[in-house]
């Protein structure tokens, strides 16, 4: 795994080398917050074939025990996240909660169980109309539309001219979802149609809150994990350390804010591997 197997990277700002520290001297009081798709996983052409990288399960069961919690933020389902991660059933993770649908979904660890909101009704009237408008505007070859339950998504990656098919349906999706009182996340090559009022980041600050942590880490790699970037940093404002990794460097939004980008999933597992060899060192 590269230079990161057995060095903790130092985070290139004040404020991530704060929320390291922090980190290290309470990790009992610490959340450690990941995103699932390029964060923990490849991306790839099809997310059904989205897998955590091999080595994600054992960084996890090692560290998960050391800190207040390891939390999964994913905009995927709750039990898919968890059955694509293969995080059920692994001792050492007693600790880890998946918050699927951005906070609308929660499975616990210790339960096993899935909690989930009500579905907004606008999400089955989009899914519905998607097909017709995909294949009105010739841009349904090449184009997948994944089912996410809470959401619905339009992928572009296959098609031709994967850019130009996601700004030629960039706008009217969003009119589409806004018609239904949904919103559209866009991400790389992908509009996600999902309703309003839920976010990563809103996800995440609950999180915190709920379990009186007193430092966080947020890992991510697309638009969709600037609202718990932004989170973070109100957080730390608040007075609560914060360290922010970006893993790639496609979203430069993403990357600018980041206080530590790491080249991609397999650089976060080792990070994670890192993390709990340092603590285990301090205990």
């Amino acid at each position: 795994m590269g230079s990161y197997s057995h060095a903790l990277p130092e985070p290139t700002t004040a404020a991530g080398r704060e929320g390291l520290a922090a980190v290290l001297e309470r990790p009992a009081g610490s959340v450690v917050a990941l995103d699932f798709d390029g964060t923990l996983a490849e991306i790839v052409p099809d997310p059904e074939q989205a897998r955590a990288h091999p080595a994600t399960v054992p960084a996890l069961a090692r560290l998960a025990p050391q800190v207040r919690s390891v939390v999964v933020v994913t905009g995927r389902p709750a039990g898919v996240a968890v059955r694509y991660g293969g995080f059920a059933g692994v001792e050492g993770l007693e600790h880890l909660v998946v918050l699927g649908h951005y906070g609308a979904e929660r499975w616990d660890a210790v339960s096993g169980n899935v909690q989930a909101q009500p579905e907004h009704p606008g999400v089955a009237a989009v899914r519905a109309e998607l097909p017709g408008l995909l294949d009105s505007m010739g841009v349904w070859r090449g184009t997948w539309v994944e089912e996410k339950g809470r959401a619905v998504a339009v992928h572009t990656r296959r098609a031709e001219d994967p850019q130009s098919a996601f700004e030629t349906l960039r706008e009217p999706i969003a009119d589409l979802a806004a018609r239904h009182g949904l919103i559209v996340e866009p991400g790389r090559l992908v509009l996600e149609v999902r309703p309003p009022g839920v976010d990563k980041g809103i996800a995440l600050a609950e999180y915190v809150r709920e379990v009186n942590a007193t430092a966080v880490v947020y890992a991510g790699d697309d638009l969709g994990d600037l609202a718990a970037f932004a989170a973070v940093e109100k957080l730390r404002s608040d007075g609560v350390p914060g360290l922010l990794l970006c893993s790639g460097g496609e979203v430069p939004e993403l990357a600018e804010r980041a206080d530590l980008p790491l080249p991609g999933p397999a650089a976060v597992v080792a990070f994670l591997s890192a993390l709990a060899d340092r603590i285990e060192g301090r205990a």
